[in-house]
């Protein structure tokens, strides 16, 4: 390049150099000062009109080094080289550890429970998680029963539903408790086996779902046991063994056997899962019976079907009614209720053969409380209301049921729970296990009640023909002669009469009523007789 181009471009080259490497004037408060970033005329110094590159160009050496956008300052918080005069400068950057704030310990106060007792939640001795875990684990042992609506509906002005428990497959709603009690005994108390004792409903129910689980069982039974009640044992599959005239004797003999052998003596009792296979029904009854207002559970035995009950309707709705229903011969519950306390035992006239699965029990400490908590009435019904509920479950549900089982239904046709008409009603029948001979004797009895079967005496001529025209009145009155007996009076005032007795039998109340008004017309002699 010629002279003048060299001297042009070192003039130009020193003053850029001046530009680059000059101090750096001080920067004023009121401006702006990035920690990072610095603005043009801090690097490149107070910009000049008369220049047309604002860069150096790129050769080798400091003078074509592009300047770093970074101050150089800054860079010793990265520990990254620094670029001053040509010289290369490495900064180390250490961890310094921070000191310790130490939080003071807050003001000594005294809580409100130092001043006063703040009283625990009661433990509840039932709990619906447990009635719950009791219907998921005998699910598969147990029959989920129907609970259909009655053809007594209309005749009492409520709906009825019936949650028929006797169709279990030993014929009581026991089941439930007795097999959940089963399951939670311990792998060793399964080993040994367990013993019961008594001809009762629970210990039908233990000797089948025992054997079901392979768990040993034995049954101590009373010589008064019937052949054919010891026979539903066996098939059962327990070992029976007949000791001792009554069911104390059987019972001591039984507790005897278990401490000796190690056996597990089972009985009915209110032990909480017990009670909490029983409360399955009230879960089932709350799921089949939509809109459901009132519960109707006979309060017999140890009262467990009814606390269980109780105890899983009141959790699911509270708004239901749940009633109580007990023999009038035997009102421990309400007794207890009167006394504040559970009786023992209760003073009264009991029908041993009817209600003799009923009247050996007893009314436990934490059942009453649960029965005065979550019950709302209990109510008592006669051994008569009890026959004739047996007999309309007979005509109406084709069913047999015993005493116990028709205690609900006895309330209801009795008229002993009025504030129940035009509401959903579920009654539980319980059980259905009584001899057929006692069901005959039972039924035979309800007809008299229901004057249905009625008796009657007529004093008739010796003359041919007496005795005929008063069968062919009541053969047009479409009556049934069950029986009849012709007997001579000794009487020497009546010597030409005849006294006829005679059984028959109506369709109904109204029919009944007609007979009578009939016979009375034409039969001045007519006596009616108590059967």
């Amino acid at each position: 390049m010629n002279f003048a181009a060299q001297l042009f471009y070192s003039t130009y080259l020193q003053e850029r150099l001046e530009q680059l490497y000059s101090p750096k004037p001080a920067v004023k408060d009121s401006e702006e000062n990035d920690p990072f970033w610095q603005r043009e005329e801090l690097r490149l110094g107070p910009e000049q009109q008369d220049h047309f590159h604002k860069v150096g160009p790129v050769q080798n050496g400091a003078a074509g080094r592009r300047p770093t956008l970074i101050e150089p300052e800054r860079m010793k918080d990265f520990g990254v080289e620094e670029l001053l005069n040509g010289d290369v400068k490495v900064h180390e950057t250490g961890v310094v550890q921070r000191t310790e704030i130490k939080l003071k310990s807050p003001p000594k106060t005294r809580r409100l429970s130092e001043f006063r007792v703040v009283p625990r939640p009661p433990i509840q001795y039932l709990r619906f998680e447990d009635i719950s875990a009791a219907a998921f684990r005998i699910q598969s042992g147990i029959q989920k029963t129907p609970c259909t609506y009655s053809r007594l509906s209309k005749q009492y002005g409520m709906e009825i539903f019936l949650k028929k428990e006797h169709l279990q497959y030993t014929g009581s709603t026991k089941e439930r408790g007795a097999l959940y009690l089963l399951t939670s005994l311990t792998q060793e108390q399964q080993r040994k086996g367990v013993i019961v004792a008594t001809d009762c409903n629970f210990s039908m129910a233990v000797s089948h779902h025992a054997v079901e689980l392979k768990i040993p069982v034995f049954v101590i039974m009373p010589s008064c046991c019937t052949s054919s009640r010891l026979r539903i044992y066996r098939d059962y599959g327990a070992m029976v063994i007949s000791y001792g005239s009554t069911s104390r004797d059987s019972q001591n003999h039984a507790r005897h056997l278990a401490s000796e052998n190690g056996y597990l003596y089972v009985e009915e009792d209110e032990s909480p899962p017990y009670l909490a296979g029983l409360g399955t029904v009230g879960m089932e009854i709350y799921e089949q019976v939509p809109k459901l207002e009132a519960v109707v559970v006979p309060a017999a035995g140890q009262y467990g079907l009814l606390a269980g009950t109780a105890a899983a309707i009141k959790h699911l709705n509270s708004q239901i009614l749940v009633i109580g229903v007990e023999p009038e011969g035997f009102p421990l519950l309400r007794q207890s209720l009167k006394t504040d306390g559970p009786v023992r035992d209760v003073h009264g006239n009991q029908n041993t053969k009817l209600y003799g699965d009923l009247v050996e029990r007893s009314l436990g400490t934490n059942t009453f409380h649960l029965a005065k908590t979550l019950v709302d009435r209990v109510v008592s019904v006669s051994e008569e209301d009890s026959l004739v509920a047996m007999l309309r479950f007979q005509e109406f549900e084709r069913s047999t049921v015993d005493t116990e089982g028709a205690l609900g239904l006895a309330a209801i046709l009795a008229g002993q729970l009025p504030e129940l008409k035009g509401k959903r009603v579920a009654v539980v029948v319980s059980s259905a296990n009584m001899d057929l001979e006692l069901v005959r004797q039972c039924v035979d009895r309800a007809l008299v009640l229901d004057d249905r079967v009625s008796k009657f005496s007529v004093q008739l001529g010796e003359w041919p023909g007496d005795m005929a025209k008063l069968l062919d009145t009541l053969s047009r009155e479409d009556i049934r002669l069950l029986d009849v007996c012709h007997r001579r009076h000794s009487d020497r005032a009546d010597i030409f009469k005849a006294k006829v007795e005679c059984v028959v039998e109506t369709k109904d109340k109204a029919q009944s009523a007609q007979l009578r008004k009939m016979l009375s017309e034409r039969y001045p002699s007519l006596c009616w007789l108590d059967r």
